[in-house]
């Protein structure tokens, strides 16, 4: 037998988005600073130390969960506390009316913009070698955070107002069909496309969500689809429609396995020919748990795989107050199963 061929991180994320043998399964893990995270030199600095101090095979950027909708009038206040999330203070549709003054954004312009300028210093830091993605939200998820993140709101528009609402998600899928070329220009490998809550049983029907969900999802999508080779599709909660997302275009899929309703990475990879991204529960054993809970999590994923198609990855993004001991205890559990010690 040969000596086992140690691969760069860009042949290892190539070879198990092919579903072929790697010689470590790839492992990427990623949250917020929610002190850095308000300019794009700050942005850009976080991520990079980040990925510079765990050497992850993959890098999801972590902007602020706001900079989407923010050149449409929402305001937040940052916390100034490394373990608090800013605060909404104002939101842009407040009545019916306010979904036909939506206008479709210049992404080279406002706090896109400035997105787009911390994409290009992180590409330049990773000169290559990592590959990485942007975080961009779906068109009903950003809807649900023009409205303040009141759900009740949401689904009042949606069944009593149908029409506004259409009129309001077509603009956002607009907007970002554009924003995610010009992320392609600034050298992502794909997006890490966020479903946040609402492709799923205990808030829409299935036939709801193809209508205001899944028809904008595609826009959005199909925009980078042809030049990208890493799109992630991120199905965020519980009882979520699995099947109905898994034949987006995209080329991995991510999710909480241990949330009610939601299928096991072995059933996720007899569900999809895509691959599959998860496996360490970001809350109970990662930021609660224990080294060597999170250590038999992670050889749990990759037992359940065999390794292939598989991303090791938490189902969520992770909170600042992670011990750095459990993610070098991630990164140490997929070392040595790769050396047969797991």
């Amino acid at each position: 037998m040969g000596e086992k061929v140690t691969m760069s991180k860009m042949e290892r994320i190539k070879a198990a988005l092919a579903g072929e043998p790697v010689d470590l399964v790839p492992i990427s893990f990623w949250g917020h600073n929610y002190l850095k995270e308000w300019t794009p030199q700050g942005l850009a600095e976080a991520m990079l130390e980040f990925q510079q101090k765990y050497d992850w095979d993959y890098m999801k950027v972590n902007p602020r969960a706001s900079y989407f909708v923010e050149d449409w009038g929402c305001k937040f206040q940052p916390s100034g506390d490394p373990y608090m999330s800013p605060t909404s203070i104002d939101y842009a549709v407040k009545s019916t009316q306010d979904w036909a003054r939506l206008e479709v954004l210049d992404p080279p312009k406002g706090v896109l913009a400035e997105h787009l300028y911390a994409l290009q210093l992180i590409s330049e830091g990773l000169r290559g070698e990592v590959p990485f993605v942007q975080t961009v939200f779906s068109p009903l998820t950003i809807a649900d955070y023009l409205v303040g993140r009141q759900k009740e709101s949401l689904l009042t528009y949606l069944r009593e107002d149908p029409q506004s609402l259409h009129q309001g998600l077509a603009v956002i899928a607009e907007t970002y069909a554009k924003y995610v070329q010009l992320c392609l220009e600034r050298g992502v490998s794909g997006i890490f496309f966020a479903i946040s809550g609402w492709a799923s049983r205990d808030l829409l029907t299935e036939e709801e969500y193809a209508e205001f969900g899944l028809r904008y999802d595609l826009k959005v999508l199909t925009a980078i689809h042809d030049g990208a080779f890493f799109n992630i599709l991120h199905i965020c909660g519980n009882n979520t429609y699995f099947d109905l997302l898994s034949n987006y275009p995209a080329q991995a899929i991510n999710w909480t396995v241990a949330l009610p309703g939601n299928p096991s990475l072995r059933e996720g990879l007899h569900r999809t020919d895509k691959a599959v991204m998860g496996g360490v529960d970001q809350n109970t054993t990662l930021k609660d748990g224990s080294p060597e809970q999170v250590v038999a999590e992670v050889c749990r994923a990759i037992e359940q795989t065999q390794g292939l198609r598989l991303f090791l990855a938490p189902g969520c993004s992770i909170s600042p107050q992670v011990p750095e001991t459990n993610l070098r205890a991630a990164r140490r559990a997929r070392d040595n199963f790769g050396a047969g010690k797991c």
